[in-house]
């Protein structure tokens, strides 16, 4: 396959194109990157800036699928009327800046996999949230259904477009739980707020291979909750934490005090949110994950 990837040097983006590399398929990547290096071939680059809506369009001509996985870390930073803006921007204008490119392809590819978020379905306590669920409130949720709306142009051009809306993707290496690392390891890590919320979680290797069930099989298509079934809440996580590190979490994080220290609508939307996220179709299409248990995924991640 001829495949399109933006946000290829990201965790996700990486970890795929290892994967696709190395797995059976002859596959030709293609990324989609805003300032090229000396060491990146032309050949094998699609230039785009893509907050300006400028991107080499002919070069999506002919391809087989494009996997959409950039935008702003809306964890890196207070959240800022700039650092709002530069979240929203980045992923419906890139979203939008692509998808226009795509519908105006004499051949344009055959699939689309475009990331989104579990931040879809907004803070909902015990609820249960499937992908027929609708949508929530707030920042994150606002920014979700544009960023998948932005997708329309590629759906009426015939484009099957898949939605991921990702949970939190596990990996010592980057992600939220690079984030939380350090205090646990010195041993003041804790539960934030309640500890009650729910945390959709995925392993980043099932992460990939989500993705790549996505380019390969036509029944994937619409929004994807892409989770282990059984998303923990945040108490779960701490304990599986500090198992896995061998270390104490004795030092809950208020929630007034993640507001104080994060800003308050970042922390209700990001750290104190509860979303019971499962992923009804994976489960459906039986996808059969390979991590489902939190805690024996991070003991054999972070014990070295």
């Amino acid at each position: 396959m001829k495949i399109a990837i933006s946000g290829s040097n990201g965790l996700l983006g990486s970890a795929l194109v290892q994967s696709l590399r190395e797995g059976e398929g002859h596959h030709t990547i293609l990324r989609l990157l805003r300032k090229p290096t000396s060491a990146t071939s032309e050949t094998f680059t699609i230039h785009w800036l893509p907050t300006e809506g400028t991107i080499q369009g002919k070069k999506l001509n002919g391809l087989d699928a494009v996997v959409h996985l950039a935008g702003d870390n809306i964890a890196s930073g207070r959240w800022t009327k700039a650092k709002m803006d530069s979240i929203r921007l980045s992923r419906v204008m890139g979203t939008k800046t692509l998808c226009d490119a795509i519908a105006q392809a004499p051949d344009p590819p055959k699939v689309l996999v475009c990331a989104s978020a579990v931040g879809f379905y907004g803070n909902r306590g015990d609820e249960e949230l499937t992908e027929q669920s609708p949508p929530g409130k707030g920042f994150l949720a606002d920014v979700c259904k544009q960023w998948e709306a932005a997708t329309l142009p590629a759906v009426q051009r015939g484009v099957r477009v898949v939605y991921l809306r990702f949970g939190a993707v596990i990996s010592p290496d980057g992600g939220a739980i690079k984030k939380m690392l350090k205090p646990f390891e010195f041993g003041v890590g804790g539960t934030v707020g309640s500890g009650k919320q729910y945390i959709p979680w995925v392993s980043l290797e099932d992460a990939v291979r989500v993705i790549e069930l996505s380019l390969n099989s036509s029944a994937v298509a619409g929004p994807i909750n892409v989770c282990a079934p059984d998303p923990v809440t945040n108490k779960q996580l701490t304990k599986a934490l500090g198992a896995a590190l061998g270390r104490p979490t004795i030092f809950p994080l208020p929630g007034f005090v993640a507001k104080m220290i994060f800003g308050s609508q970042m922390a209700e939307e990001v750290l104190l949110a509860s979303t019971r996220a499962v992923p009804r179709k994976l489960m459906n299409l039986g996808f059969q994950f390979k991590h489902t248990d939190l805690e024996a995924l991070l003991k054999s991640q972070l014990r070295h």
